[in-house]
């Protein structure tokens, strides 16, 4: 089974069609809910009279995905708005990608795209660099003061534990502090 994928898509419109624009959307999220693994969509634009539509839909697999992307119905919510819309940019995320997003501030009348993932290795490594002296600290206070407790209910304990401090302490730290390695420029500390 494939993670949830999230399908970011940078539309433009023609001027003056904002009705039709948000009504276009509308229907495309009631037709793709229908469809089995549909996790919800949205959209957003970087200021009222923009002519750029940020959309985004999201599902529960690549196979659910396809599924929808292979319909009848997409390909007619597709056709109707023909000479209305014009793809600019998708994109599609999977995993714990958005983790190493490189953080941006966007100016209302200039919304400039985020940089791309690392590569997965990089991701990888410096998940790694966080996760090894982690497990390895949860792992030898468990097996002092849980030494005694079932197998299985000392993971359960340790994923507990570990989760958490991963998700909203560790993964973070390491991912400012590595920006840099991720996204391929000079260390800071070679920058002139």
């Amino acid at each position: 089974m494939s993670a949830p994928v999230t399908v970011s898509i940078t539309r433009t419109i023609t001027p003056g069609h904002d009705d039709e624009m948000i009504a276009w959307m509308q229907a495309g999220s009631a037709l793709a809910a229908r469809f089995h693994g549909f996790l919800g969509s949205g959209w957003v634009r970087p200021a009222a009279d923009s002519e750029e539509w940020h959309m985004l839909y999201r599902f529960a697999d690549d196979e659910s995905l396809a599924t929808w992307e292979a319909s009848e119905q997409r390909r007619w919510w597709r056709s109707a708005a023909e000479g209305l819309v014009g793809d600019a940019r998708i994109e599609r995320r999977t995993g714990i990608e958005g983790w190493f997003d490189a953080p941006a501030t966007y100016d209302v009348k200039d919304l400039r795209p985020a940089a791309p993932a690392p590569p997965r290795w990089k991701q990888a490594c410096v998940i790694f660099l966080v996760f090894f002296p982690l497990s390895l600290l949860v792992n030898w206070a468990g097996g002092h003061l849980l030494a005694d407790v079932w197998l299985p209910a000392r993971v359960l304990v340790s994923v507990l534990v570990m989760t958490p401090v991963m998700t909203y302490l560790a993964l973070p730290w390491i991912t400012r502090r590595m920006e840099w390695w991720l996204q391929g420029r000079p260390a800071p500390w070679r920058r002139s």
